[in-house]
């Protein structure tokens, strides 16, 4: 060992930027505890945690899922590079494409009745897929979560309404609510925006009360806590401890339950396209609508213009349903799967003269 390792034989100068470099209280560089942080905070993440965690089939199901959603996102925001062509393109320069085209050439999947490339329209529809359970799951989230807060929180007369409210809501069927909402949102028109917004707000409607539940039965179980209790002692408004001490800890469950509410908005959308309230193809690509006008091609034999819009809706529910059944497996201690401890042979120690 040289002279500048050993740390008996370093002087002042060295010494002082050596305990410069470690984590006030021990021998561990600052460096070390940087990174062991952020490698906490990344692991951490809902997905992230949740993959680490996981064995055997449970980490197939989560991958194979997470694989299936990372092809639709992809869709989704590249779809003007993925798609040859527009949603509403019914031909170029050279002419029209043509009705009822088999698979192959330039139209690799086909071409539907109305003359559209069926792989543009189902590329196209991964857009309006994400973008119906973004608004719709994210406008859930925040009123439901806002709801259970104050609910949980304050209690009384309001929290026994806001109970009796979510509880007829939660009552409704999500398609009939939805059918509704269309007609009454976009008027009979099935505009790109109105049908998304009709859909997104329907699904919200129906969403919120299971959101609102898990977070008022959290809130209910955090404000008897002794660190909430202190907080009051404290001085501290409602408003800062809902905000400070509740929020984040109520909230923890919130991924699990989007996931497994992202599969519901697609078939929503898609179910409101079939019966002829979905969006029209001048104006966006919905999967559902398609299938609606491919009913009659399946009797001529015609079974392109079915197949792969249909294919795209199981994929989806099937890939984000994978997601949510395995991250409820994995929060639950009786379903997950525990890795089997590694037994690591040890050499029995050397004996040096």
């Amino acid at each position: 060992m040289s002279t500048s390792d050993n740390p008996q034989n370093q002087g002042p100068a060295e010494e002082a930027q050596t305990f410069a470099e470690e984590a006030p209280g021990s021998g561990v560089p600052a460096v070390a505890f940087d990174d062991r942080a952020k490698k906490s905070w990344f692991s951490r993440l809902p997905i992230i945690s949740h993959l680490r965690q996981s064995v055997g089939l449970q980490r197939g199901m989560l991958i194979t899922g997470l694989v299936l959603c990372g092809i639709v996102l992809i869709c989704a925001i590249f779809a003007p590079l993925i798609a040859p062509y527009g949603f509403n393109q019914l031909g170029t320069s050279e002419g029209n494409f043509g009705s009822k085209l088999p698979p192959g050439g330039t139209h690799i999947w086909g071409t539907t009745v109305g003359g559209y490339d069926v792989f543009s329209r189902v590329v196209w529809g991964a857009q309006t897929a994400v973008a119906v359970i973004v608004v719709a799951v994210v406008m859930s989230i925040f009123a439901g979560v806002i709801l259970g807060l104050v609910s949980g929180y304050i209690g009384g007369w309001l929290d026994r309404i806001l109970v009796v409210i979510a509880d007829a809501v939660y009552a409704f069927p999500t398609l009939l609510l939805a059918l509704v909402m269309s007609i009454a949102i976009s008027g009979g028109q099935s505009s790109a925006w109105g049908g998304i917004a009709a859909a997104a707000f329907s699904i919200t409607v129906v969403f919120i009360p299971q959101y609102f539940r898990v977070v008022r039965a959290e809130t209910l179980r955090l404000k008897a806590e002794p660190f909430v209790e202190s907080a009051i002692v404290l001085g501290a408004s409602k408003t800062r401890i809902i905000s400070k001490h509740i929020f984040r800890n109520a909230t923890r469950t919130l991924p699990l339950i989007f996931t497994l509410n992202s599969s519901e908005a697609i078939l929503t959308l898609a179910g409101l396209g079939f019966l002829g309230f979905g969006i029209e193809p001048t104006s966006a690509s919905e999967w559902g609508y398609d299938l609606n006008k491919a009913l009659p091609d399946v009797t001529s034999g015609v079974w392109w213009t079915a197949v792969f819009p249909g294919v795209a809706i199981v994929l989806t529910v099937l890939g984000i349903t994978l997601v949510g059944e395995s991250m409820n497996d994995l929060n639950d201690p009786r379903l997950r799967v525990r890795r089997k401890a590694k037994v690591k042979n040890v050499k029995p120690a050397e004996v040096t003269a």
